[in-house]
């Protein structure tokens, strides 16, 4: 049902970025093939459990793509495919044979999805990162956090999900929509560090035009301000308020019972952080459900900070089924949605190997070649959990 049903990506498995993107495009409905090793070349190295829920919607072959019989398997595979997605240091797919000159001259359509932290070339490209150094060399580490203080690690959600993972789905995406008009294949170069510049886009520009302060919290979104901040309540909890038009603000000062007294300007920059101890005083007066029961629902830019364990029980959460349950496993749904062509998620996570033979069978292979394949340790099928 989904808006990418009929399309066949392979997926070289990996940890992170890569299976997210392939996540993000077999909920879709793309047909997303995921190549995990076998236990002689690795099996269970890169996200091998039926929990991990990156690894959702698409079904597991094992294959040792050192053995030439393992790579005339992916061979046949990207034959077939529209897109191939890998996750591995440059250079890496060359030495095995896969490279993109390799791949595009057998399928001149095929759309070859790389990702990396660095990039393909460069001087530190070869280099071992994580999303931590791809946001440090990108600017966006520095602008988090407290003025007095280091900056603030934002989880991996900068370099590996939304400079990684969703640039590498748009990229593939734009990718197979040219190609559908070209007939012609090509490589998506998505490195982390571009993908992470990327996002930093609005505050380079504002920087450009003094509207942006190269400190940490100095300026409006950056926890600079006493509008657009995150505020501890009395039970040690703690809510967050958005008022940057000046109407939201006006409704803040309203439901905060400090309307028409003699304040700053809003945008006095020299008076936030007495505007900011202001407010945190008034929201230390009451619980974070006290808070939620006056301001929740208002123009104020208003809502609780929730935990992990909180937010999918939330009503709004429940009421649009951001999250689901799927095994026992709660995890967020689909997205973005779609009206007529609904994502969905189609199967849990595949324990590595777990489909192999059938995937082989319908991807053109013999039985007789399969069973040879697995007698030469080509490919493997996994029976049970590891």
């Amino acid at each position: 049902m989904g808006p990418l049903k009929g399309y066949k990506i392979v997926e070289l498995a990996g940890i992170g970025p890569g299976p997210m993107c392939a996540m993000l495009l077999a909920d879709m409905g793309a047909e997303v093939i995921r190549i995990d090793r076998t236990v002689a070349s690795g099996l269970g190295t890169a996200g091998a459990s039926e929990h991990e829920v990156l690894n959702r919607s698409r079904r597991s072959l094992a294959l040792d793509l050192k053995k030439p019989e393992g790579r005339d398997v992916i061979y046949r595979l990207i034959d077939q495919a529209d897109a191939l997605i890998e996750g591995f240091r440059p250079g890496v797919m060359e030495r095995l044979g896969l490279g993109p000159d390799v791949c595009l001259k057998r399928n001149a359509r095929l759309v070859y999805g790389r990702m990396t932290g660095w990039g393909q070339e460069g001087p530190i490209a070869h280099a071992a990162g994580h999303d931590i150094n791809y946001i440090a060399l990108s600017g966006a580490l520095h602008a988090i956090g407290p003025a007095d203080g280091a900056p603030v690690i934002p989880l991996n959600l900068i370099g590996d999900f939304g400079g990684g993972a969703l640039y590498l789905a748009m990229g593939v995406l734009a990718g197979l929509l040219e190609a559908r008009n070209s007939g012609q294949g090509q490589v998506v170069d998505a490195a982390m560090i571009d993908g992470a510049a990327s996002l930093m886009t609005m505050f380079y520009a504002r920087m450009s035009v003094d509207q942006w302060n190269d400190s940490r919290q100095s300026n409006a979104v950056d926890g600079g301000s006493h509008y657009y901040q995150v505020y501890e309540t009395i039970d040690g909890e703690h809510i967050t308020v958005g008022s940057i038009e000046a109407k939201f603000y006006s409704e803040l000062l309203e439901l905060t019972g400090i309307e028409g007294a003699e304040l700053p300007d809003q945008l006095d920059r020299e008076q936030w952080p007495t505007m900011r101890e202001r407010l945190a005083e008034i929201f230390r007066l009451k619980t974070r459900d006290e808070w939620c029961r006056i301001m929740e629902g208002s123009d104020v830019c208003f809502a609780p900070v929730l935990s992990l364990a909180e937010a999918p029980k939330h009503p709004h959460n429940k009421s649009r089924e951001v999250f689901v349950e799927i095994d026992g496993i709660t995890q967020p749904a689909p997205a973005p949605r779609f009206s007529r062509t609904q994502s969905k998620i189609s199967r849990p996570p595949a324990i590595p190997g777990a489909h192999t033979d059938e995937i082989l069978a319908e991807w053109g292979f013999s039985g007789e070649e399969i069973r040879g394949l697995h007698e030469n340790g080509a490919v493997a099928r996994t029976q049970k959990p590891l």
